[in-house]
């Protein structure tokens, strides 16, 4: 074989073989790994106590109503391939649990390093079989984050039952970018869109005056920086479009840049995990962050029990020379090893080839790219278009659900997380994932009939479903369910500085009326619309 004719095989495998992969990024993965561990454990411990009142039998969007629907509309095998979830055997409220304790062990597994690529696979799918049936529950981009990081992790995590740092198998580099290339897009394609969108809070820089107030679940920490004078807010919007649009693209220079560029990003993402609740969100951007650095600079900083005295030399490590030996299993191992290269060869730039064919779109949306390779990867949600606050939430409105057995005396539903008790300091709650009051801000920002969460709801509450109810901090009707129940809608404000020190309250609110249509159990059994809302959109 000629020189030539060996190099795009050299160059497939420096960039897709992980035995040829980069020696200098062992302890990056290996914090990175940990992280992701976690990361996934914070997302099934979340469910674990919402998954039944979400999408069980009894649940607010049961999926066993909706993946007969999808059988319906795709028959054969292509309903897999459009759901792709585990709930096709059964979605039963044992299974649901089950799906949920089995990512957690799984994720567990990954924190302490046993059997990392197995492990991750299970989560993925844990995680996958819960969002491709949960519907309006698992619309966030954070669940796109998780599912596109897992999925490459895939390829980035060590084989082996313990790895330890994975000396013999080094991070791929295609893996690593790729990790590094959804990084790079959570932020730019973010800072695009605000451009983009012509929102004008964003053209005028007044985006953040009210930011910390409007978000779906506010901080304590996020009501003293909402205080701050207003120069702060429009240098941190300003400081927000240059990170987003400018200073990320450092990620492509060398070293010194990287490593600047993470200490630029690593403070930035801390200050949003304590002023607002995202979830998942900024703990993964946080964490894939890691992968700007090395194992030159990672190294200094480790715990002296951390440290092994091949990672001080491994930049300059190469691959282990194996002495070939033309035997029938050599040979045999070797002609696997080829299929499974090209196998990930093909995988690794599908996903490159659609997560960028969506970042072009962006500009230009007409480009002549094929859509296919695109569409076919959807459902699993692992090559995704981000665009984080394109248009900024002027208002902020909460939802709250009441019940009465005469029609004048109503009883609140109290909340776990949502602001509701205006003396109740905002909690930090994150990583932690409410999705039941995540999806009430959603639906509060438009009419209710655009989303069929509130309804539902009320139907469940007025039969006292338990699973449902396990969703409200207590149900004020133990006994009996109420004979009414109706959805009001408030609108809120963080108080001032003044009203907090005389009355001690974190909140000022407005009660702006019926949100959706009051309903009552009639003596048969039957349910009945007894009030209907003013309009169908939302009063502002």
């Amino acid at each position: 074989m000629s020189t030539m004719e060996r190099f795009p095989l050299k160059a497939i495998r420096w960039l897709f073989d992980s035995e040829r992969g980069a020696f200098d990024r062992l302890i990056p993965r290996w914090i990175f790994l940990r992280a992701l561990g976690l990361i996934y454990f914070s997302a099934f411990f979340s469910l674990v106590f919402q998954i039944r009142g979400l999408i069980g039998p009894q649940g607010i969007l049961p999926a066993a109503d909706y993946l007969p629907a999808v059988a319906r509309a795709f028959p054969g095998f292509s309903r897999f391939w459009f759901a792709p979830t585990l709930l096709w055997f059964s979605s039963s409220s044992h299974m649901l649990v089950a799906v949920c304790w089995t990512g957690m062990i799984a994720s567990l597994l990954v924190v302490v390093n046993i059997c990392p690529r197995i492990s991750l696979f299970i989560c993925f799918v844990c995680f996958l079989s819960f969002v491709a049936a949960a519907r309006d529950f698992a619309g966030y981009q954070s669940d796109g984050m998780l599912l596109e990081a897992g999925f490459i992790a895939l390829f980035f995590a060590p084989p082996g039952l313990r790895p330890g740092w994975g000396e013999t198998h080094p991070p791929s580099r295609a893996s690593m970018f790729l990790l590094q290339w959804e990084w790079f897009r959570i932020y730019f394609e973010s800072g695009y869109v605000k451009l983009a969108s012509g929102d004008p809070q964003w053209r005028h820089l007044t985006a953040i005056v009210d930011y910390y107030q409007n978000g779906p679940l506010p901080t304590w920490v996020g009501w003293y920086a909402s205080h701050l004078p207003h120069g702060v807010h429009v240098g941190t919007a300003a400081l927000t479009l240059a990170l987003e649009l400018v200073l990320v693209w450092m990620m492509f220079l060398p070293r010194r840049f990287r490593v600047i560029l993470f200490l630029i990003v690593t403070p930035w993402e801390i200050a949003i995990i304590l002023t607002a609740n995202y979830t998942f969100l900024n703990y993964l951007v946080l964490f894939l962050a890691v992968l700007l650095l090395d194992d030159r600079f990672l190294a200094r900083h480790l715990p002296r029990w951390m440290k092994k005295p091949q990672l001080s030399s491994s930049a300059d490590a190469g691959p282990a020379r194996i002495q070939k030996t033309d035997t029938w299993s050599s040979l045999v191992r070797e002609r696997f090893l080829r299929f499974q290269l090209s196998l990930v060869v093909v995988v690794l730039f599908w996903v490159f080839y659609a997560t960028t064919a969506r970042l072009v779109w962006m500009f230009a949306p007409s480009a002549p790219l094929p859509t296919s390779p695109v569409a076919a990867l959807e459902p699993f949600r692992i090559a995704n278009q981000y665009g984080l606050f394109a248009v900024m939430t002027p208002n902020r409105y909460e939802i709250e659900f009441q019940g009465s057995n005469d029609g004048q005396n109503w009883i609140v539903y109290p909340f776990r997380f949502k602001p509701q008790d205006i003396t109740k300091a905002p909690g930090i709650y994150a990583p932690y994932q409410p999705r039941f009051d995540w999806n009430l801000w959603f639906a509060s920002l438009g009419p209710w009939n655009r989303s069929a969460i509130v309804p539902r709801t009320e139907a469940r509450l007025l039969a006292n479903t338990p699973d449902v109810l396990s969703l409200f901090a207590k149900n004020p009707f133990p006994n009996a369910p109420p004979r009414q129940i109706r959805a009001v809608l408030w609108q809120y404000w963080f108080s001032t500085i003044a009203e907090k020190h005389a009355q001690g309250v974190w909140w000022r609110r407005q009660l702006l009326g019926l949100y959706a249509p009051r309903i009552e159990l009639e003596a048969d059994g039957k349910v009945s619309v007894i009030e209907w809302p003013a309009s169908a959109g939302t009063p502002r």
